[in-house]
């Protein structure tokens, strides 16, 4: 167990806390949630820094990292969801990319072909990770800026589609004709 899938394993334990945070009806909860997601979706970008610097890519890690990702994404939309925040076919639409990318990328595995995280699902990752960031602060404490969290979240289905297209259209060839890939330029470990 490296540092990297210790920061890893945190993002997967606070998950239940987050919720209940974010489901409880207490003074102070969307700032605790926010900064309890914030500091979790920080610890993606330090496992990651981590682990390509000392180069400690375990199987766990690959594992893990991309789960992590996706529990924390998913549970902290279907509770927006719950709070009126976030339309549940814009869910629909992340919670569906994130599946279908996952299942496709398992696929790909299994018949030898490794599909790297692309720009865009970085950039994906980014956009939902600040914008949820906003949703759990809501408008009580955003005021007039909370317009952002509502562009914000445009953009993240947005980019949900646009980035769950791009991995099929490029990597569905392959994955047909179970042509090996070479080696990924990136680390696979950090998928978006």
């Amino acid at each position: 167990m490296n540092l990297a899938n210790v920061l890893t394993s945190f993002r997967i334990l606070i998950i239940p806390f987050l919720v209940v945070i974010i489901l409880s009806d207490f003074r102070g909860r969307e700032i605790l949630a926010a900064s309890l997601f914030a500091a979790a979706w920080l610890t993606d970008w330090l496992d990651g820094f981590w682990a390509r610097k000392n180069r400690r890519i375990s199987a766990l890690g690959q594992l893990l990292d991309p789960t992590a990702d996706k529990l924390l994404v998913v549970s902290v939309l279907v509770c927006l969801v719950e709070l009126g925040a976030v339309k549940a076919w814009m869910a629909v639409i992340i919670i569906g990319r994130e599946l279908a990318v996952s299942g496709f990328r398992a696929i790909a595995a299994s018949r030898g072909v490794t599909i790297p995280a692309s720009m865009m699902g970085k950039i994906k990752m980014a956009i939902e990770s600040a914008t949820l960031t906003l949703l759990l602060l809501g408008e009580t404490h955003l005021g007039s800026l909370y317009v952002v969290a509502r562009i914000g979240l445009w953009l993240a289905v947005a980019a949900s589609l646009l980035s769950g297209l791009e991995y099929y259209r490029k990597h569905l060839p392959r994955v047909a004709s179970g042509r090996t890939s070479p080696p990924a330029p990136s680390d696979p470990r950090f998928s978006a």
